[in-house]
């Protein structure tokens, strides 16, 4: 199991903002058992390209001025370059344009 930054970031955020120290702990827990995926630059360069393309087409995966932590996640699992990846997501129909994605809680 991978986590991957900008993941953990999404997470993170919400639980410091919501002042979630025992949250913030667990968090912590977990990504000392897992391997964490750091980002890399040829992930946030993929990444550009997906979100121009995705507003080329039409179908952008949130609004212009957002940080668009989805193609940064498709990014992140693209660049890995492996072919049993399946990205474990809440929204499986953004990320699926780009990477095998499904909702978390049909992942086994």
């Amino acid at each position: 199991m991978l986590v991957p930054e900008i993941a953990d970031y999404e997470v993170r955020r919400e639980l410091i903002r919501a002042r979630r120290a025992v949250g913030l702990g667990r968090l912590d827990a977990f990504i000392a058992l897992v391997e964490y995926l750091p980002i890399q630059t040829a992930a946030m360069r993929q990444a550009a390209v997906f979100w121009a393309e995705a507003r080329q087409e039409g179908r952008p995966t949130a609004p212009d001025p957002a940080l668009d932590a989805d193609v940064i996640l498709a990014a992140q699992a693209a660049a890995l370059d492996r072919g049993d990846v399946i990205v474990a997501t809440t929204n499986p129909r953004h990320l699926s344009r780009y990477v095998p994605a499904a909702l978390w809680t049909d992942i086994v």
